[in-house]
């Protein structure tokens, strides 16, 4: 290194500091505080490790790259029991070491090549497989050794049982004679076997023989009888052992016990009854156990069980007591007092029991030395392994505890290891010292502990070296930490003596400092990371045998942050949920990012399967057919290789309540008027707005389920009026804004009794389909409102006003018929209910009409007053009323155009009509053709049909303004002069008077009008005008229109220009050499013009265009929406032409050629001209030409 950095120094430590997680090393604990404290005082590095070596006990784990004796890290221990089912047996030995460690067998002792010895992938391990046939030879105590040139290590005796299959031996068991009151003894004598075992006594019917308090079973298995009763005698009492670990049940051989009865003359129990007679009072003593006293030694943490069984008649009571003591806390008693039991037994648990068996005959007492005694075992720990430099006093101590005190036996390296002052190799009992340790004296030492309860054993790996710092951690090794996190630089070093650590920026000198950055053990940890942390930092190691150094690069990152967390949401069940989570993070970690999701803690798969609900892409969480189990807290996880961030947000599923619970039916004040109370279900997070009463009864419509009742979603219980004679069952269920949930279970069957009917029939009609009768009509009652059997109807019915007697009639249908009546005549009908258990309520009187017939009188008095040239107003006095037979329906009106006024000779016949409903005496017609002869009619009709029709009235309609003239064409244009040529209107609607001409002079520039002239041309006939006095050059527009006395109809526009002077000049000039073409141009023009005006006359003296076909069949529709008192208003001067029409004057004004008229001038009392409107429509869409200001007002015409 070529600079001094100033350095973090890093504490001392007394072993190996620990790696970075990346090496197979494991660590040395540093020393406590309080050493710390001492090697402080003393400032010797030998003092240091001896007292790391002897105050503490501190683990020793080398790393594998320096060479080390070998340690056990797997091994079996013992015992092993080999069960019959086992396949095969292993026993494990495995170790580590550098150089790899060799390993062999002892068995019993003696040396043993054990077979099927396995291997991993790395290296050899002493490990061995016992095959089930063979592993009877193999039973013994086997101990594995594994060395290296370094040392040898050891393991416990490892000890393999191969248990004998039990067996009862095979015996011939004589009967057991006994008399009535003596004790029974049944011996068991059960195999050995693999423990547990347990003991039952059966008879070969394998029926348990009952124990009481005089009858038990002992714990060593026999049958103990307190005394003997006649009932005892049997021949087939059988000892069963059970084996549960092997799973093996045996029988020993049945006994036999006789039992003789003590009543004179009767020796057996096979001889007759039994003796009524008790046996003698007696007190036979202790049948278990035997003898005074006995000693129980058992080990700390067993259970202790001490059992006294007695003998004697009546049965003797057992009682316990602790000779100088309270029974234990944990004592209990069990088998009527005969066994005492204490659970983990401890040291305080010892000492001497008395149990003592009593009766009225006498006192039986035993006692029990209870002894507790323990293995061998370590005082705090085992002790470890060390590691110490050369020339220092190492001391191994081996603290162990156990009942009797144990014996410690030394090793080393697997041979015993003895006491050796002149190599200042002391063992010292429980301690092993080596003065001034060589690197020879560095090996692996055993201490085993034992007493008559088993042993414990420890390896200790001494090693005494001086070895220069060994870095462990890889140099250049990178480390990335985000922004504001805590980083940990590793520099994990092995050395003896420990090294010294310190850390330096490579990139500066100067000092890291600062209270972010300290040193933990050799790695230097730096808090809350800043951006410009990123860079090179330098660990060096020493110590007195050299240096080394290595280099670490740290990355300080962005944190990764949710920007956009998931909002709480409710969906309905059944459809897609979304959750949206977007976060930022270091670009270059995009590798590692990723978003995870989970649901209450637990990760969510998002596996690409195809029945898999759950999508994830680009942060957004879908959720297909989501159900009652996804709703939760769902939490967002975006995260890196080194940090993440999390948002949580609570999806709510929204679903149809769950059907009602425990529907339940109470009466109320009769039995069909209940009561029904539910408990609700769960809403499913959307408040149950109401709940269904549904009903289904099983005479009428069994299976169906109707609606009887809503109730509102804050109630439970409803109550409900009921119909008689039904057998009721209900259900409810609950809607909420998802929609309706299941029903219930329906209730049990509710039978209502009958009763007479609740209600009459609804809806009564009264018809007449022909003159002479009424026919009556009703809905009658449903099959669940009859309330009983046997219902009917009473009609009864009388003349409306004539004092008549009611007449009556009993049906069982919905109808009936009253014949031989008189033509529409007011009746007064009731209809009633009943069955056979009485009337329906008082039923309300319901007027109707006997049937009608046409009318018979058409109106009178029938009158037509012209409006103007298209409308008339029409008035009548109505027929009588009883010549109309029915209800009015209205009136129709007819009117027939017969003839054009312009062509009177012929006949048109133009038919048609309107309806007008309802009561009245006048109405408007429109749609009219002006200069024109009518013939109108009126007639009445109701629903059999119309009457006959009034008197017909002829009138004439007025003259109107004629059409637009069809054409209009400018031509030879000269300087001071056009030519006008037009066609005559199609439609003159009167004799034609003229024309009038008005032509302006237009700015062709602003397109204003400059100058205004008009020209009255008054020969009907003409249809050519030449216009002279014009400017020349410039641009006029012509309107020209169609004049009748009535007025002039709408103009039609033509746009030309005269010719400019110099033009006209140049024209000369050609004309003049070219007057065979001008003569040829103006023979065309002329004969078209006078094809045109023959085609005009024509139509203009009868013709029938299609447009007026058109009108013909859809009159103007806005004239059935006049009110004739509007007409008050209207006028037919030229002061006050009629609303929209063109007005012919010299203002320059023009016509639009399309009729402004509005038939709201002259509505009649609401627009009424027919039924459904249709006229109306039809003729607003097709109203052509304009109207002018009639000559005169309305002039009535009557026939």
């Amino acid at each position: 290194m070529t600079q001094k950095p100033v350095l973090f120094h890093v504490p001392y430590k007394s072993q190996v500091t620990p790696v970075d997680p990346y090496q197979h090393v494991l660590l040395i604990s540093a020393v406590s505080i309080h050493q710390w404290r001492v090697m402080r005082l003393v400032g010797s590095l030998q003092l240091v490790l001896l007292l790391a070596f002897t105050s503490t006990a501190t683990g020793l784990n080398i790393p594998l790259e320096v060479e080390q004796p070998p340690t056990i890290i797997n091994s079996s221990s013992g015992p092993i029991i080999a069960l019959p089912f086992d396949k095969s047996i292993t026993i494990q030995c495995e170790a580590r070491g550098n150089p790899p460690p060799e390993y062999r067998w002892t068995k019993d002792g003696k040396e043993f090549i054990p077979p099927h010895v396995t291997t991993n992938r790395h290296h050899r391990v002493g490990t061995f497989v016992l095959h089930n046939k063979q592993v009877v030879e193999f039973r013994g105590k086997y101990r594995c050794y594994s060395s290296n040139k370094l040392g040898t290590a050891m393991t416990e005796e490892i000890e393999l049982r191969v248990p004998n299959v039990p067996k009862f031996p095979k015996e011939v068991n004589s009967p057991l004679v006994v008399k009535e009151g003596d004790p029974i003894i049944l011996e068991c004598n059960p195999p050995e076997g693999v423990a547990p075992i347990k003991i039952y006594w059966m008879s070969i019917g394998l029926e348990h023989i009952e124990q009481d308090e005089r009858v038990s079973v002992g714990a060593d298995g026999n049958l103990y009888f307190a005394y003997a009763l006649l009932k005892d005698s049997r021949q087939d009492y059988c000892c069963f052992a059970s084996f549960t670990k092997i799973r093996i049940i045996v029988q020993k051989t049945a006994m036999a016990v006789i039992v003789k009865s003590l009543k004179p003359g009767n020796e057996s129990a096979d001889s007759g009854e039994a003796t009524a007679e008790p046996p003698p009072v007696r007190m036979s003593g202790l049948l278990l156990p035997s003898g005074v006293q006995t000693e129980k030694v058992l080990l700390r943490g067993e259970h202790l069980k001490l059992e006294c069984i007695p003998g004697g008649y009546p049965t003797p009571k057992v009682t316990w007591m602790k000779m100088g003591d309270k029974l234990p806390s944990r004592t209990t008693l069990n088998k009527h007092g005969k066994l005492l039991s204490i659970s983990a037994v401890d040291e305080s648990d010892a000492g001497k029991y008395m149990c003592k068996a009593q009766n009225s005959a006498g006192e039986a007492v035993h006692y029990f030395d209870v002894i507790v005694e323990e293995p061998p075992k370590w005082l705090s720990e085992p002790p470890q392994s060390q590691l110490t430099v050369i020339g220092t006093d190492v001391h191994i101590k081996c603290s162990v505890s156990g009942k009797p005190s144990p014996d410690i036996t030394w090793r080393r390296n697997g041979r015993l290891f003895k006491d050796d002052p002149v190599n200042n190799r002391r063992v010292l009992d429980d301690t092993v010292v080596l003065h001034n340790a060589k690197t020879e004296d560095s090996a692996v030492y055993q201490c085993e502990a034992s007493n008559s309860h088993g042993s414990v054993l420890a390896n200790i790996n001494i090693m005494v070296m001086n070895m220069a710092p060994l870095i462990l951690t890889r140099d250049y090794q990178e480390y990335a930490v985000v922004l504001g996190g805590d980083i940990l630089l590793n520099c994990s070093v092995f050395s003896s003596p420990p090294s010294k650590i310190s850390w330096a920026r490579d990139d500066t000198l100067e000092t890291i400092d600062g209270i972010r950055f300290f040193p933990l053990n050799e790695s230097l940890q730096i808090i809350s990371a800043d951006k410009k942390d990123s860079g090179i930092y330098q660990c060096v190691a020493s110590n007195s045998e050299g240096k080394s150094d290595i280099t670490a690069v740290l990355d300080v990152k962005d944190p990764t942050h949710i920007v956009y967390p998931p909002q709480d949401v409710q969906v309905i069940s059944g459809t897609t949920a979304q959750l949206m989570c977007q976060a930022e993070y270091d670009k270059s970690l995009q590798s590692t990012f990723e978003v995870v999701w989970r649901k209450d803690g637990e990760e969510i798969p998002l596996l690409s399967e195809e029945n898999s609900r759950y999508f994830a892409d680009y942060g957004m969480l879908q959720i297909m057919s989501v159900n009652l189990s996804d709703q939760g807290a769902y939490t967002c996880v975006a995260r890196t290789s080194l940090d993440g961030d999390n948002a949580t947000a609570l999806l709510t599923v929204l679903d149809v309540p769950d059907a009602p619970k425990i529907v339940e039916i109470s009466e109320l004040q009769s039995p069909r008027n209940i009561s029904l109370d539910w408990i609700p279900g769960s809403d499913h997070n959307s408040s149950v707005i109401e709940f269904i009463v549904e009903y289904e009864e099983s005479q009428w419509e069994p299976g169906r389920w109707r609606e009887l009742q809503k109730v509102p979603g804050n109630q439970a219980t409803a109550e409900l009026a009921l119909h008689g004679n039904l057998n009721y069952q209900f259900r409810v269920y609950a809607v909420n804004a998802v929609g309706p949930g299941p029903p219930s279970e329906p209730t049990e069957r509710y039978k209502t009794p009958p009763a007479a009917p609740e209600k009459n029939p609804a809806n009564i009609k009264i018809q007449g389909h022909s003159p002479n009768q009424m026919d009556i009509s009703w809905e009658p009652l449903l099959p669940i409102e009859h309330n009983g059997p046997g219902l009917e109807y009473r009609v009864r019915y009388r003349k409306l006003g004539v004092g008549d007697e009611w007449k009556l009639h009993m049906v069982n249908r919905h109808s009936f018929v009253v014949r031989n009546t008189s033509t529409f005549v007011p009746y007064e009908i009731e209809i009633q209910s009943r069955n056979s258990h009485g009337w329906g309520p008082e039923p309300k009187i319901v007027t109707g009409y006997s049937g009608e017939d046409v009318p018979t009188a058409a109106p009178r008095d029938i009158a037509v007053e012209v409006i103007n040239t298209t409308v008339l107003r029409v008035s009548w006095t109505p027929a009588p009323a009883a010549t109309v037979r029915g209800h009015l329906g209205g009136h129709h009106v007819h009117w027939v155009r017969r003839r054009s006024l312009l062509n009177p000779n012929k006949i048109l016949d133009e038919r048609q009509s309107l309806s007008f409903p309802g009561k009245r005496t006048h109405a408007i017609v429109p749609g009219l053709e002006p200069f024109s002869e009518y013939r109108l009619t009126v007639n009445v009709f109701n629903k059999k049909g119309n009457g006959p029709n009034s008197d017909p009235v002829t009138f004439n309609t007025p003259e109107g303004a004629p059409a637009q003239v069809p054409i209009l064409t400018a031509s030879n244009a000269q300087i001071d002069s056009i030519l006008l040529v037009w066609g005559p209107p199609r439609e003159a609607n009167g004799i034609l008077t003229g024309y009038l001409l008005q032509h302006h002079l237009i700015n062709e520039t602003t397109l204003e009008v400059v100058d205004s002239q008009e020209t009255h041309i008054t020969g009907a006939d003409t249809t050519q005008w030449k216009l002279h006095g014009l400017e020349g050059g410039s641009l006029y527009r012509f309107l020209l229109s169609a004049c009748t006395a009535a007025g002039c109809g709408p103009p039609l526009t033509q746009e030309s220009s005269t010719v400019a002077l110099e033009r006209a000049v140049g024209q000369k000039s050609s004309f003049s050499t070219q007057g065979w073409f001008i003569g040829t141009m103006c023979a065309v023009a002329l004969l078209t013009l006078v094809v045109l005006m023959a085609c005009f006359v024509r139509r203009n003296r009868g013709g029938k265009y299609a447009v007026k076909e058109k009108e013909d069949l859809h009159p103007d529709p806005e004239s059935q929406g006049l009110n004739e008192d509007s007409f008050g208003d209207c006028s037919d001067s030229e002061e006050k032409p009629l609303k929209g029409s063109s007005v012919c004057s010299l203002n320059g004004a023009m016509g639009d050629g399309v009729s402004r008229d509005s038939m709201v001038d002259y509505a009649d009392g609401g627009r009424e001209f027919n039924e459904d409107g249709s006229f109306i429509g039809e003729y607003s869409d097709r109203r052509q030409g304009g109207s002018v200001s009639e000559p005169s007002g309305p002039r009535p015409v009557t026939a």
